[in-house]
């Protein structure tokens, strides 16, 4: 499974290590990815999403049903 944030978009980025001598190599930087379990009470069930810190703050914020939809309207998330 890709390393990509179900509700956010984010996803692995690449720059560079910088050494003391100022010669670089190239990096990768990692999303915080969380798995979690989220009831939805709509549709009365539980699903498992791949969520990155940012977003688990965007669905308390907003909540779990917003995030989905909008996450489905950005093409994120499918189904």
């Amino acid at each position: 499974m890709s390393r990509i944030c179900e509700i956010t978009g984010k996803k692995v980025i690449t720059g560079n290590n910088v050494s003391h001598s100022h010669s670089k190599t190239r990096r990768k930087f990692y999303p915080n990815l969380q798995t979690k379990k989220f009831y939805i009470p709509e549709e009365n069930k539980w699903i498992t999403l791949k969520v990155s810190a940012a977003g688990l703050r965007n669905i308390n914020k907003k909540g779990i049903s917003a995030c989905l939809k909008e996450a489905r309207e950005k093409g994120y998330l499918k189904g």
